[in-house]
């Protein structure tokens, strides 16, 4: 349950309505939610809408509607949940190849505000467990072919513009440009790992 937290929370940080800083305390589980905001990456507004999945186990029929005309996915795991770094090659990108095999993904650890903080490596050290390191994302990355491997973090913001800019751009700028002038909106489907 706690990637799940994550994950929704790192949607609700950048995207709330009001466009302002917020982090909820506490997680409520949903089936699928989807956010919109527009943004301006390299000069090109665009409407960046972003699907969040559920990942339990009880939602793996449902899930994969979701997921047709998904341009960019972007697969998030945490970098103090090895469960949740584990859960990549077990579940996410297996179902992402089986249902959209052309769409490019950006492999995403998330929590990196977490990685030094002394509680929390403590209580995975207690488990016999340490988080993951940016060396072993970046390895990752490459062993599912995604095109980029990133980090960031929800509650301090480092490297959370940057996710998203970068998911535009695999989309094609080019296109965009072209699609915004048409329909002013893009697309993008994520999944809680």
């Amino acid at each position: 349950m706690a990637s799940a937290f994550q994950a929704i929370v790192f949607f609700f940080r950048i995207l709330n309505q009001n466009h302002e800083l917020c982090f909820p305390g506490e997680y409520v589980p949903t089936v699928f939610d989807n956010y919109s905001a527009p943004m301006v990456v390299d000069g090109i507004p665009v409407s960046l809408g972003l699907w969040d999945t559920a990942g339990q186990e009880d939602y793996d029929r449902l899930r994969p509607l979701s997921y047709p005309q998904t341009d960019v996915f972007l697969i998030c795991f945490s970098v103090t949940s090895p469960s949740s770094f584990e859960n990549v090659t077990s579940k996410w990108y297996p179902e992402i190849k089986h249902h959209c095999p052309d769409a490019p993904m950006i492999l995403v650890g998330t929590k990196i505000d977490l990685r030094d903080d002394r509680e929390t490596l403590t209580a995975l050290a207690e488990q016999g467990l340490s988080a993951i390191k940016r060396e072993q994302g970046q390895k990752l990355a490459n062993k599912i072919r995604a095109v980029k491997y990133m980090e960031c973090s929800a509650l301090t913001q480092r490297g959370l513009k940057q996710v998203f800019d970068e998911a535009v751009r695999k989309w094609n700028l080019t296109d965009i440009a072209a699609v915004h002038r048409v329909t002013n909106k893009v697309q993008f489907t994520t999944s809680r790992s």
